[in-house]
Protein backbone atom coordinates (compact mmCIF):
# COMPACT_ATOMS: atom_id res chain seq x y z
CA UNK A 1 0.00 0.00 0.00
CA UNK A 2 1.16 3.52 -1.06
CA UNK A 3 1.60 5.64 1.83
CA UNK A 4 0.04 9.38 0.96
CA UNK A 5 3.26 10.59 1.93
CA UNK A 6 5.02 8.83 -0.82
CA UNK A 7 2.45 10.83 -3.29
CA UNK A 8 3.47 13.90 -1.74
CA UNK A 9 6.45 12.99 -2.21
CA UNK A 10 5.89 12.24 -6.11
CA UNK A 11 4.07 15.17 -6.37
CA UNK A 12 7.06 17.26 -5.36
CA UNK A 13 9.37 15.48 -7.37
CA UNK A 14 7.25 15.53 -10.77
CA UNK A 15 6.78 19.33 -10.50
CA UNK A 16 10.35 19.50 -9.70
CA UNK A 17 11.02 17.56 -13.02
CA UNK A 18 8.88 19.87 -14.90
CA UNK A 19 10.18 23.44 -13.32
CA UNK A 20 13.65 21.84 -14.41
CA UNK A 21 12.05 22.37 -18.51
CA UNK A 22 10.35 25.66 -17.13
CA UNK A 23 14.13 26.69 -16.21
CA UNK A 24 15.00 26.66 -19.75
CA UNK A 25 12.46 29.16 -20.83
CA UNK A 26 12.86 31.28 -17.37
CA UNK A 27 16.72 31.13 -16.56
CA UNK A 28 15.64 32.72 -12.68
CA UNK A 29 14.53 28.64 -12.11
CA UNK A 30 18.00 26.88 -11.79
CA UNK A 31 16.89 23.85 -13.72
CA UNK A 32 19.68 21.37 -13.04
CA UNK A 33 19.26 21.78 -9.41
CA UNK A 34 15.40 21.14 -9.94
CA UNK A 35 16.29 17.90 -10.86
CA UNK A 36 18.90 17.26 -8.44
CA UNK A 37 15.94 18.62 -5.83
CA UNK A 38 13.89 16.29 -7.27
CA UNK A 39 16.18 12.82 -7.08
CA UNK A 40 16.94 13.81 -3.25
CA UNK A 41 13.83 13.76 -2.31
CA UNK A 42 13.08 10.27 -3.97
CA UNK A 43 16.75 8.99 -2.28
CA UNK A 44 15.88 10.39 1.55
CA UNK A 45 11.99 10.48 1.22
CA UNK A 46 10.93 7.29 -0.34
CA UNK A 47 13.81 4.97 -1.15
CA UNK A 48 17.36 5.36 0.29
CA UNK A 49 18.60 2.10 -1.26
CA UNK A 50 17.01 2.31 -5.21
CA UNK A 51 19.39 4.74 -7.09
CA UNK A 52 22.55 2.76 -7.49
CA UNK A 53 26.11 4.63 -7.88
CA UNK A 54 25.94 4.03 -11.65
CA UNK A 55 22.83 6.95 -11.78
CA UNK A 56 24.75 9.10 -9.15
CA UNK A 57 28.23 8.98 -11.13
CA UNK A 58 26.08 9.58 -14.65
CA UNK A 59 24.04 12.63 -12.88
CA UNK A 60 26.95 13.97 -11.92
CA UNK A 61 28.81 13.86 -15.09
CA UNK A 62 25.81 15.14 -16.93
CA UNK A 63 25.58 17.69 -14.60
CA UNK A 64 29.12 18.74 -15.52
CA UNK A 65 27.86 18.26 -19.64
CA UNK A 66 25.10 20.91 -18.82
CA UNK A 67 27.18 23.38 -17.81
CA UNK A 68 29.52 22.65 -20.44
CA UNK A 69 27.43 22.48 -23.18
CA UNK A 70 25.55 26.11 -21.97
CA UNK A 71 29.38 27.35 -22.01
CA UNK A 72 30.85 25.84 -25.26
CA UNK A 73 27.86 26.91 -27.13
CA UNK A 74 28.38 30.89 -25.83
CA UNK A 75 31.91 30.42 -26.69
CA UNK A 76 31.97 28.60 -29.95
CA UNK A 77 29.43 30.86 -31.95
CA UNK A 78 29.91 34.66 -29.95
CA UNK A 79 33.82 34.12 -30.54
CA UNK A 80 33.26 33.03 -34.27
CA UNK A 81 31.14 35.73 -35.19
CA UNK A 82 33.90 38.36 -33.06
CA UNK A 83 31.50 38.82 -29.74
CA UNK A 84 33.21 40.88 -27.16
CA UNK A 85 33.39 40.18 -23.78
CA UNK A 86 31.13 42.72 -23.21
CA UNK A 87 28.60 41.33 -25.36
CA UNK A 88 28.54 38.27 -23.70
CA UNK A 89 28.28 40.23 -20.51
CA UNK A 90 25.23 42.38 -22.28
CA UNK A 91 23.59 39.02 -23.17
CA UNK A 92 23.44 37.31 -19.45
CA UNK A 93 22.31 40.67 -18.13
CA UNK A 94 19.94 40.65 -20.86
CA UNK A 95 18.77 37.05 -20.16
CA UNK A 96 18.26 37.71 -16.89
CA UNK A 97 16.24 40.62 -17.56
CA UNK A 98 14.65 39.19 -20.20
CA UNK A 99 12.99 36.76 -18.12
CA UNK A 100 11.09 39.10 -16.29
CA UNK A 101 9.75 40.84 -19.72
CA UNK A 102 7.70 39.56 -22.26
CA UNK A 103 7.44 36.66 -20.90
CA UNK A 104 8.39 34.11 -22.05
CA UNK A 105 9.80 35.77 -25.30
CA UNK A 106 11.89 38.77 -23.20
CA UNK A 107 14.99 36.00 -22.78
CA UNK A 108 15.27 35.95 -26.35
CA UNK A 109 14.24 39.33 -27.25
CA UNK A 110 16.15 41.23 -24.40
CA UNK A 111 19.47 39.82 -24.62
CA UNK A 112 19.55 40.59 -28.52
CA UNK A 113 19.11 43.95 -27.80
CA UNK A 114 21.41 44.21 -25.32
CA UNK A 115 24.37 42.85 -27.41
CA UNK A 116 23.21 44.33 -30.28
CA UNK A 117 23.56 47.56 -28.73
CA UNK A 118 26.77 46.58 -26.32
CA UNK A 119 28.81 45.81 -29.66
CA UNK A 120 27.40 48.68 -31.50
CA UNK A 121 28.79 50.91 -28.19
CA UNK A 122 32.00 49.25 -28.82
CA UNK A 123 32.48 50.98 -32.57
CA UNK A 124 31.34 47.82 -34.26
CA UNK A 125 29.28 48.96 -37.63
CA UNK A 126 25.39 47.69 -37.67
CA UNK A 127 26.21 44.66 -39.51
CA UNK A 128 28.46 43.37 -37.43
CA UNK A 129 26.70 44.00 -34.42
CA UNK A 130 23.85 42.55 -35.56
CA UNK A 131 25.84 39.14 -36.84
CA UNK A 132 26.92 38.82 -33.09
CA UNK A 133 23.32 39.64 -31.78
CA UNK A 134 22.33 36.76 -34.10
CA UNK A 135 25.26 34.21 -32.86
CA UNK A 136 24.58 35.11 -29.42
CA UNK A 137 20.94 33.63 -29.95
CA UNK A 138 22.14 30.63 -31.68
CA UNK A 139 24.19 30.23 -28.66
CA UNK A 140 21.03 30.36 -26.35
CA UNK A 141 18.96 28.60 -28.43
CA UNK A 142 21.67 25.87 -29.00
CA UNK A 143 22.87 25.78 -25.40
CA UNK A 144 19.02 25.94 -24.22
CA UNK A 145 18.29 22.57 -26.50
CA UNK A 146 21.63 20.80 -25.40
CA UNK A 147 20.23 21.09 -21.70
CA UNK A 148 17.21 20.15 -22.53
CA UNK A 149 18.23 16.95 -24.05
CA UNK A 150 20.51 16.47 -20.97
CA UNK A 151 17.91 16.92 -18.63
CA UNK A 152 15.43 14.47 -20.29
CA UNK A 153 18.15 11.83 -20.30
CA UNK A 154 18.90 12.86 -16.58
CA UNK A 155 14.80 12.30 -15.81
CA UNK A 156 14.99 8.65 -18.41
CA UNK A 157 17.61 7.32 -16.05
CA UNK A 158 16.22 8.17 -12.79
CA UNK A 159 12.95 6.23 -13.63
CA UNK A 160 14.79 3.31 -15.57
CA UNK A 161 16.73 3.09 -12.23
CA UNK A 162 13.66 2.91 -10.00
CA UNK A 163 11.89 0.34 -12.52
CA UNK A 164 14.39 -2.05 -13.56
Amino acid sequence: MVAIVDIIFWIIIIACFILSFVGLIYPIIPAVLMIWIGVVLYHFGINPNELSWITWTLFVVLTILLFLADYLANLHFVDKAGGTKWGTRAAAIGLIVGSFMIPPFGVIIVPFIFVLLSEMIQKKTFQESMKVAFATLIAFLSGTFAKGVIQLIMIVIFFMDIVF
